[in-house]
């Protein structure tokens, strides 16, 4: 641990201990993004199964988070080690979710309905181990230092880390289930060229795409290699942090007590209801792109790089943010960012097939502007725990970031949902030419809708209480709580 510096009385963070709390998200975000971009067209047109089953699964497992998520938040909180309460899950759970994740993309040999069922019970075991990891660290942010402020630069090297393999998982993940399901003699024949760009470029062409391969494996062995990353990141997030932020000494178990001073805060109900409706739509636009650039666009090969250009404009936002949030109110500055991104999407409405430049820059110009909501989102969750304790006198990090995690889950089964729902009442039929009305649902899901939730998010925040100086003034009046204690 001495490679960790930090100054105790400010609140300050070193570099060496940023870096590795984000290798945490970095880790989560093999799986997050795999399921917010490719899993339901993973299930429609890999796996098997009809698009409005996947969407009405979604949104059935998530009963079971309904459960999970504040029961880990809660367990967590109550967790003690001589590592602390969070840290521990990191590396206890990080293996079991990578097995959790290969049957998850596994393609059985059954019937349509033996399908659904194995898909129902890998995805929820899938789901409760991704809890297991997630829900204790993120609430590690709210431990690490009480200071607001470092909180939003803790919060920016995490999705430095988050959007870094982001870019990975997007640009590369359909080109390695393609690799991986090629036969053993095809991918032999294709493992050298003459130069090692010109491989990168043939991998990651409309040619390679093309070619025949099994992606039922491809996509099973795809997973394995992520799970196995994964599984080091996670324990290098584990040795590279500290929990210095504890409960009141005199706090003693009280479950209902607990509830009633989380949802007795303002703060925390409208981050919930806005962090929601924006993962909604994030997860409807993300998961209907790869049926746009098939059907719409007739370019699957332009996948990848769409979908990078959006994670490394999020990237750039990111880097940007905590000085941006230095000179602006971090609620106002959501507020712009939601509501701005959420126009500019609106823009896809008019593009046509042809129209790459103009998808690309609506692409690139929506995830720069959105891109500054994400580090303000979870710090200003961790500012929501301090509230309340400041109006309730208790202190229940886990299970305030259990709910906020809640609360993205539901958003993620809200958007697949919706997405499954859209496809189905517009009459999508997988693997063949789309119809007028198939590729108006497909454009109106790209576009339209989304773009209105983004927009009701940002009014939302409207009713959301903690300006910066508000926060200034409870991290005194709790240093001062804990001095006269």
């Amino acid at each position: 641990m001495t490679t960790i510096e930090s100054n105790e009385g400010n609140g300050r963070l070193g570099f060496l201990e940023k870096a590795g709390y984000a290798l945490g998200d970095a880790g989560s975000n093999f799986y997050w993004k795999t399921f917010e971009f490719f899993i339901i067209f993973f299930y429609t047109d890999v796996f098997g199964i009809s698009a409005g089953a996947v969407g009405t699964m979604m949104l059935v497992t998530r009963v079971v988070d309904a459960v999970a998520d504040p029961v880990m938040g809660t367990l967590a909180d109550r967790t003690t080690t001589r590592w602390g309460h969070f840290r521990p899950y990191l590396v206890w759970f990080g293996l079991p979710l990578a097995a959790a994740g290969v049957l998850t993309f596994t393609t059985p040999g059954f019937g349509p309905g033996g399908k659904v069922i194995y898909a129902y019970v890998t995805y929820c075991l899938l789901m409760l181990l991704y809890t297991a990891v997630n829900i204790p660290y993120s609430a590690l942010m709210g431990v690490m230092t009480s200071n607001s402020k470092e909180r939003t630069s803790l919060a920016s090297f995490r999705f430095v880390g988050a959007f870094s393999v982001a870019v990975l998982v997007q640009y590369c993940t359909p080109s390695l289930a393609q690799w991986f399901g090629m036969a053993p003699a095809l991918r032999a024949q294709h493992a050298f060229l003459s130069h090692p760009g010109e491989w990168v470029r043939w991998f990651l062409s409309k040619d390679f795409l093309a070619l025949p391969s099994n992606l039922a494996r491809g996509w099973q062995l795809t997973m394995g290699l992520y799970g196995l990353i994964a599984v080091v990141l996670f324990a290098l997030c584990f040795l590279s942090t500290r929990e210095r932020v504890v409960p009141p000494a005199d706090q003693s178990p009280d479950l209902k007590g607990d509830l009633k001073a989380l949802f007795g805060s303002r703060s925390f109900v409208v981050m919930i209801v806005v962090a929601i409706t924006m993962i909604t739509s994030f997860v409807l636009k993300g998961s209907v792109s790869a049926y746009y650039f098939k059907y719409f666009v007739h370019r699957n090969d332009l996948l990848g790089p769409f979908l990078v250009s959006n994670a490394l404009a999020f990237l750039a936002a990111v880097i940007l943010a905590p000085p941006v949030a230095k000179r602006f109110d971090k609620k106002t500055l959501f507020m712009a960012a939601i509501g701005g991104g959420g126009a500019v999407i609106a823009g896809f409405w008019f593009a046509r097939p042809g129209d790459l430049a103009l998808m690309f820059g609506l692409q690139i110009l929506s995830s720069f502007v959105i891109g500054f909501n994400s580090p303000l989102l979870w710090a200003m969750f961790a500012d929501t725990a301090d509230d309340a304790e400041w109006r309730f006198g208790r202190r229940n990090t886990g299970l305030v970031f259990a709910s906020a995690i809640f609360g993205t889950k539901i958003g993620l089964a809200a958007g697949a949902w919706v997405t499954g729902i859209i496809l189905t009442l517009f009459g999508y039929a997988a693997n063949v030419e789309q119809s007028t009305r198939s590729l108006l649902g497909i454009r109106l899901s790209m576009s339209v809708f989304p773009a209105a939730l983004l927009i009701l998010a940002a009014a939302l925040m409207k009713f959301y209480p903690l300006d910066d100086r508000m926060m200034v003034q409870i991290e005194k009046d709790l240093k001062d709580r804990k001095t006269q204690a």
